[in-house]
């Protein structure tokens, strides 16, 4: 059964590949949404600035050319007309002190990339149907990363360690 809005949302990625597959995903699932796409962080904060309309969601690329997800990040959330922009960082990497910062710079969920098709179908579905319902706010770091384990192995174990001994 579709959701009853449909979702507007904004992939920001310099990997034609993962932007193909985020689209197939986007199809198969039983969700009403429309996807534009850039491919730098240029062309993002363009977008951003000139529309008339936000999008619902922005899924942000970290490492893409000419302006960086953490440049535009932090651009997007000192900008009073995009800050409320729920920001979902999507990486193939997973450092926890770079989630970590993440989080602290106002972004609202981190996704590492899977490598595996159905995951990816998940982990959208996942932020799609629950961004709308958090109103804007912010997870708790506890709830900030949205990635299958399989995606950072270790990683999330050392980050939960880390949390614990604050």
């Amino acid at each position: 059964m579709a959701d009853s809005y449909s979702v507007n949302i904004l992939l920001a990625d310099d990997d034609g590949d993962d932007c193909l597959l985020f689209q197939d995903a986007l199809d198969e699932l039983d969700l009403s949404a429309a996807l534009t796409t850039v491919h730098n962080g240029e062309q993002l904060m363009q977008l951003l600035l000139n529309s008339p309309e936000l999008p619902d969601i922005l899924f942000l690329d970290l490492n893409m050319p000419r302006k960086n997800g953490f440049e535009c990040l932090s651009e997007i959330k000192q900008n009073e007309k995009l800050k409320q922009l729920p920001v979902i960082i999507f990486s193939t990497s997973f450092e926890p002190d770079i989630v970590d910062l993440l989080h602290k710079n106002g972004a609202q969920h981190y996704i590492c990339k899977p490598n595996e098709y159905g995951i990816l179908l998940k982990v959208i579905h996942q932020v799609v149907t629950i961004t709308p319902r958090l109103n804007f706010n912010q997870p708790s770091i506890d709830e900030f990363v949205l990635s299958p384990e399989s995606c950072f192995n270790d990683a999330s174990a050392d980050s939960a360690a880390r949390r614990n001994s604050r």
